[in-house]
């Protein structure tokens, strides 16, 4: 990715999520666990959560084919001291979003996903296909 997609991304980010009442940080990522680009967070623990995340997000639209649930449209974790908010973004692409407990939920869930639709509107990363075994 170029460093105007980074810095585009990263404009993005910051300008919609630094509304949420105790964010601390975001990545964006490729299905695959890939780091795409992170906000507020060193890149170790980017890449460390880009990685751990893309396998919750995987699960939850696995669950959903299975139930015929549709695209699944945000992801909640509550944690003692954290909220991680899970969101689509794009074809391939997922948003994680870490805050305080001092977030809103409704305002987190709903800044979360407006940030995703306008990274998705023009960030695209194709999922991965298998090929055939050699």
């Amino acid at each position: 990715m170029t460093t105007t997609a980074h810095d585009m991304i990263y404009s993005v980010l910051d300008n919609n999520l630094s509304r949420i009442a105790g964010i601390e940080g975001a990545v964006l990522l490729s299905n695959d666990g890939i780091r795409l680009s992170d906000y507020r967070l060193d890149r170790d623990q980017a890449e460390r959560i880009a990685a751990a995340s893309s396998g919750v997000a995987a699960t939850m639209k696995a669950i959903s084919r299975e139930i015929d649930g549709g695209r699944v449209i945000r992801q909640l974790v509550e944690m003692d001291d954290r909220y991680l908010c899970i969101v689509g973004c794009g074809e391939g692409s997922t948003l994680i979003v870490v805050t305080s407990r001092k977030a809103r939920l409704g305002e987190l869930g709903g800044e979360a996903v407006r940030t995703a639709q306008a990274l998705g509107e023009w960030l695209g990363t194709p999922e991965r296909v298998q090929g055939p075994a050699s």
